[in-house]
């Protein structure tokens, strides 16, 4: 059997299935179990390589340091400070992968790792300085009413006096939608530990991108005219969600961060799957796809292919994520 007869026979298989997927999707979603939204105190275990490898030890412990932060949330952090990048350094002269102005760090940079120095640039004494810095904040605020999480996130963008002052997470629009990122944020650097919420606006994406099929691939596609309609991977999966008014990152590396992430045996219709030739690193990942039940997914594969149902269970098949409203509006626009 020649390759396109073969495709052939299988879009034909996999297409008769998917109208009974569809139709199973809203019952679906309404029997999924529930995720404990909370971050929550206590060690909280990182999602499969949403830290990369060389970090992930340090942001463990580390983020263990006081009740205030757990690793996930100190993950968030520097997620949407630097993008993990230890060269980072920004237009206000922050520096290295937690973003230290040199006044900051002057004060608060300690020598995370004993070798008698402290180096804004190096993520072993950056990474524990930005926990202990945090810790700092909190202790500021422990008397405060509230959340104490929020308290010190609060302290860290609006400063200690602010929140003392007001009681609390202070009246700023800026502060209270920095704490709300970060947070967001923090629920797709955690483990899950109980199934994950389903999405609303799944069944709809996957419906975009069905209309899809048999579009030819087109790398940096976004399926505008002048493009033909045309989409690469991320381009059809953030113009699918665009479509039911989630605005996702355009690559597929920063979709990974758009919501929390349900283990394989969990995925649902709608899930974004991730692929990577590298497990431990999800800034490594370069391939994403639409999931629509089955063991399939619709995606954009390659140059020279077209959109089309895959199989989801391939070697480099990294993970998944539940993609939500909140959580995509939390990603940056740049890290």
């Amino acid at each position: 059997m020649t390759v396109r007869k073969a495709w052939i026979v299988a879009t034909a298989a996999v297409g008769a299935a998917l109208s009974f997927v569809m139709l199973l999707v809203v019952g679906v979603y309404m029997v999924a179990g529930n995720l404990a939204n909370g971050i929550g105190g206590g060690s909280v275990g990182l999602a499969k390589g949403s830290v990369p490898a060389a970090y992930k030890t340090l942001v463990q412990k580390w983020g263990n340091l006081c009740g205030a932060i757990n690793p996930a949330l100190l993950a968030a952090q520097l997620y949407q400070e630097s993008g993990f990048n230890p060269n980072a350094r920004s237009p206000a002269k922050a520096e290295g992968i937690a973003q230290f102005i040199p006044g900051t760090w002057a004060t608060h940079g300690v020598d995370g790792d004993g070798d008698g120095d402290r180096d804004v640039w190096d993520p072993n004494d950056a990474i524990p300085s930005a926990a202990s810095y945090d810790c700092q904040l909190a202790s500021y605020v422990k008397d405060a009413p509230g959340n104490v999480t929020e308290n010190m996130l609060a302290a860290y963008n609006a400063g200690a006096y602010a929140v003392i002052k007001y009681g609390g997470v202070p009246p700023y629009k800026e502060t209270r939608n920095y704490v709300k990122t970060i947070t967001t944020l923090a629920k797709s650097f955690a483990a899950p530990v109980t199934r994950v919420d389903p999405s609303r606006q799944a069944a709809a994406a996957i419906t975009y991108a069905q209309k899809k099929l048999g579009t030819p691939y087109l790398w940096g596609g976004n399926g505008t005219s002048d493009q033909g309609g045309r989409f690469d991977c991320s381009g059809l999966t953030k113009a699918a969600y665009e479509s039911v008014g989630v605005t996702l990152p355009r690559v597929a590396n920063d979709q990974y961060n758009a919501g929390p992430h349900p283990r394989r045996s969990e995925l649902l219709p709608g899930d974004l799957v991730f692929f990577s030739d590298d497990s431990t690193d999800s800034r490594a990942i370069r391939h994403v796809g639409i999931y629509v039940g089955g063991g399939y997914m619709i995606d954009a594969p390659r140059p020279g292919a077209v959109i089309r149902f895959d199989p989801v269970d391939t070697p480099d098949y990294f993970g998944a994520t539940r993609v939500t409203e909140d959580g995509a509006k939390a990603l940056p626009t740049t890290v």
